[in-house]
């Protein structure tokens, strides 16, 4: 990992989520959208997680029976995950969807299914790395998940390349730093409703070009890391960026994107 990047203890994530953890701009990020889907992975690839949880560290625990982002809040804060998502996908119910018996992968074809937010995650580990290799060569090695700034730096320009791509098409275009590369969220209406096979086109045709990934564009891995959360792999909030700071942003200096635990 880069300078001054590493895991977070579980008291530093529980520091974190109780006292820092912006619910107005959460909020702000979803609008009036409805709901919303939450997911929580505890210990994947960090190890890191209360012993109570260890028989699940690898599962996804879902959160869909809340009242409001407070009642989110407070999950979180129980589990004190290693990383907090939230599904693109829009629903006109939630109860109804979580009853309906389709398998996730089916859901296109679900009546309570609205559309899913189209989203381009610009991730490290697909860049060809000269003095790491490619993807395939870092899963041998066990760095899979890691990256070196080259690589960020590489994923810094490809998402502004990208962006270049996309405003020919869309015009409501939201940046995150999602603690190791990007993500591009388009927001306009349209996109909401583009069909799988459209998107799974898109997600092939840009792969190469672009390092994204093609699962998160098809709509394959619908979860996508909740803006403000803490990247529990790297100690980074992950926050909203403007185009012009992409252009030199540097997740081991920029102390926006770092939790208090960090600066004193």
């Amino acid at each position: 990992m880069p300078s001054g990047m590493r895991y977070s203890t579980l008291e530093e994530r529980k520091q974190y989520y109780e006292r820092e953890f912006p619910l107005k701009r959460v909020g702000d990020w979803f609008g009036e959208r409805e709901n919303t889907v939450f997911a929580m992975i505890l210990g994947r690839h960090t190890g890191i997680v209360l012993p109570e949880y260890r028989d699940i560290i690898n599962n996804t625990v879902v959160v869909d029976d809340y009242k409001n982002l407070e009642d989110v809040r407070e999950f979180i804060i129980q589990y004190i995950p290693e990383g907090v998502y939230y599904d693109r996908n829009l629903y006109s119910d939630i109860e109804g969807c979580s009853k309906c018996g389709m398998e996730p992968r089916d859901c296109w074809n679900c009546k309570y299914f609205l559309g899913q937010e189209l989203a381009f995650d610009i991730d490290p580990e697909n860049v060809v790395c000269p003095y790491h290799g490619n993807y395939e060569k870092k899963m041998e090695i066990h760095q899979g998940l890691s990256f070196c700034m080259y690589e960020f730096k590489v994923v810094r320009r490809k998402t502004l390349e990208l962006y270049e791509e996309l405003n020919k098409h869309y015009n409501e275009l939201r940046f995150v730093y999602s603690g190791r590369g990007f993500h591009i969220h388009v927001m306009d209406p349209e996109a909401i409703k583009i069909k799988k096979k459209e998107r799974e086109k898109l997600g092939k045709k840009w792969a190469e070009k672009y390092p994204i990934d093609p699962w998160v564009t098809s709509g394959e891995m619908r979860l996508i890391r909740l803006p403000y959360s803490l990247h529990g792999m790297v100690s980074r909030i992950c926050i909203l960026l403007s185009l012009g700071e992409i252009k030199s942003f540097d997740p081991r200096k920029d102390r926006k994107c770092f939790p208090s635990f960090l600066k004193m």
